[in-house]
């Protein structure tokens, strides 16, 4: 499928997409990635926690939605996506990166 939406798939980010992400923003209004900070941060965005690269079937998948808000997705989600790891540590400083480091067993 190209960009446009134009091929043999329906257009992705269409009505039904927006429908279905005002029902998800909703229910889960809430950025899961603040909340774990311990932030009540508003989510503007429903993101794939597993990029779908046009699987449609990964795009639906509800267990593979979450609630971001504009910032943790533009930053956080993308610089994931690009590198491969998870930037930033946690309250106790310890970096949230599982392959980092410090993360792996003595």
């Amino acid at each position: 499928m190209t960009a446009s939406g134009i091929g043999s798939q329906p257009k992705l980010y269409g009505y039904r997409w927006q429908q279905a992400r005002e029902g998800w923003l909703r229910k889960n209004p809430l950025c899961v990635r603040c909340n774990q900070s311990g932030l009540n941060k508003p989510a503007t965005v429903v993101d794939h926690i597993q990029p779908h690269r046009g699987d449609m079937t990964l795009f639906w998948d509800r267990t593979n939605w979450q609630s971001l808000c504009t910032n943790c997705h533009s930053s956080y989600k993308q610089r994931l996506e690009k590198s491969g790891r998870e930037a930033g540590c946690d309250v106790s400083g310890r970096p949230l990166d599982p392959r980092h480091h410090w993360n792996r067993p003595a």
